[in-house]
């Protein structure tokens, strides 16, 4: 015989209060996951960016307030791409459970939520730049699956328990665990092949990574040979060229654009003679140039890492829109990536004789994916963030007062020229050091003007000139050496740069918002 349980809260399943918690929660990230398994099949299937984890990711990124990202950007550096996945992967588990959880306890709010979480997913994907309908469909494909496993699997976690009169003392008695943990099982195996899939089926990088190659062989890209007598060889410095993995990225793009060479065009349009659109090959054969330039993103904060010098071979942006011949009164460049990120820059400096490039090879190999490729912008002497456009599809020669771009909606300076700047690369801060000659060597930048000179001081002293490397151009940061006779104590070790149009670098401290950071470099160290 089988008595009825204690009677439920309505809207309730029956004795929810007797069930352990955990199998509805898991039941809810089990059904998210093959959700989101199926979405990434669907995508790589369709050869679609916009999964919902991808787009809802890019959303945050362009919603997240400037002094937000910065925090970021201090706190994880380039790392800061990781740590947003791995936050959003806790966000997904903590709220796939919770939607279990409310699922078992109020069937139809638990698939309701489910769904608006969907729908929130929906949206990200429809208003990234250059949505279409068929972006949707890997979301669409989520909640036709994720939905059902969702009341399947909650159902299995959470059928009522009953009295058995048979037993000497009558005692409940819940669903089968095994059969519960089974279908989880399944499920969890499912949304794990399902992920494999979608990685396989995003063949599209494979075939990325295959017009690479073939550049490879077909472009002559110049061996990265550092030229004599600009690297003074400090131990514990940074090398004056920056090693192609070690090149630091900062960009909104949580899913690199994946453009084969052979499908890549470039247009130029808006106050021009002549609208112009090349190819990959027309691009190459306007003539390619060898450069070294440093680039360095505004967030830097003083004496801080998100700067690199490279070889970089290229066509020069000049070349191509004396092909456009803008209009006398157009005064800006607005620049659009294959992700629909822009930037602004000043068309004075893109014709002004500046190596200002569309790089397609960074020392000497074909640019990497996630720096760009098959072709980006490097301009010397200004911010990334009004010049350094990756994955360029675009250029809109116009004015400064007709547009708005990603960064100055957001806070920033319009135009965003460097500022000068130096660093102390050794001695590291709080370094334990030994009497006597320490060498004391960094780097200094002003991107297009150039450095003059260095100078460091000990102990709010006298500033001494430090040696200077040589440079091959004005374009690249140079390093400097100072011979130090250290005596024992504690000691502040401060270092400024002096331009070649004789501009001395501040110590007035400021912050990167709105135009990049200013102040000396600073750092205390024990002589022993």
């Amino acid at each position: 015989m089988t008595d009825s349980v204690t009677a439920a809260e309505p809207g309730t399943s029956p004795s929810a209060s007797r069930r352990p918690w955990w199998p509805p929660a898991l039941a809810g990230v089990l059904a998210l996951a093959l959700g989101l398994a199926v979405a990434e099949v669907i995508a790589g299937a369709l050869g679609r960016a916009e999964t919902p984890v991808v787009a809802v990711g890019e959303e945050f990124i362009d919603l997240t307030p400037s002094w937000l990202k910065d925090l970021a950007i201090d706190l994880f550096g380039t790392n800061d791409k990781t740590a947003l996945l791995v936050g959003m992967a806790v966000v997904l588990v903590a709220l796939g459970a919770a939607i279990g959880v409310l699922t078992a306890r109020r069937r139809t709010a638990g698939i309701a939520a489910a769904a608006a979480l969907l729908g929130v997913a929906a949206l990200a994907v429809w208003s990234r730049p250059d949505s279409t309908g068929a972006d949707l469909v890997p979301t669409i494909a989520a909640g036709v699956v994720a939905l059902p496993v969702l009341s399947w699997l909650v159902g299995k976690a959470a059928q009522p328990p009953t009295v058995d009169d048979a037993q000497p003392a009558p005692r409940l008695t819940g669903p089968s665990r095994r059969s519960f943990l089974t279908a989880a099982g399944v499920t969890a195996g499912l949304a794990a092949a399902g992920g494999l899939i979608g990685r396989a089926l995003g063949a599209r990088r494979l075939g990325v990574e295959e017009s690479r190659d073939d550049l490879a062989a077909s472009i002559d890209l110049p061996r990265p040979d550092v030229p004599s007598g600009v690297d003074l060889v400090v131990d514990g410095a940074q090398p004056w060229r920056t090693p192609t993995q070690d090149f630091y990225r900062i960009d909104t793009a949580l899913s690199v654009p994946l453009v084969r060479a052979e499908d890549w065009s470039l247009r130029v349009h808006g106050m021009v003679e002549n609208e112009v659109e090349l190819d990959y090959q027309g691009l190459v054969d306007l003539g390619l140039v060898d450069r070294w330039l440093t680039l360095n993103c505004v967030s830097n904060e003083v004496g801080g890492n998100l700067i690199g010098n490279a070889l970089w071979t290229g066509v020069p942006i000049a070349d191509v829109l004396a092909l456009a011949v803008p209009a006398a009164d157009a005064d800006a460049v607005l620049s659009r990536s294959q992700d629909g990120w822009t930037a602004g820059t000043p068309l004075d400096v893109l014709t002004d004789g500046r190596d200002a490039l569309f790089a397609l090879g960074m020392n000497g190999g074909p640019l990497p994916v996630e720096h760009g490729f098959p072709v980006r912008m490097i301009v010397p002497g200004l911010y990334g963030y009004v010049s350094a456009t990756k994955w360029v599809v675009e250029l809109e020669v116009s004015r400064f007062d007709d547009f708005e771009a990603y960064w100055t909606t957001r806070g920033w300076a319009e135009r965003g020229p460097v500022k000068v700047a130096s660093r102390i690369d050794v001695p590291r801060g709080s370094a334990d050091v030994e009497a006597g000659t320490v060498a004391v060597a960094g780097v200094a930048w002003a991107q297009h003007r150039g450095i003059a000179a260095v100078q460091v001081r000990v102990d709010d002293g006298d500033w001494a000139d430090a040696r200077l490397a040589d440079v091959p151009s004005s374009d690249t940061w140079r390093q400097w050496v100072w011979d130090w006779d250290a005596e024992p104590g504690e000691h502040r070790l401060q270092v400024r740069a002096v331009t070649a149009d004789g501009e001395v670098q501040t110590g007035d401290e400021a912050q990167p918002v709105p135009d990049g950071a200013t102040g000396w470099h600073t750092v205390t160290v024990d002589v022993g």
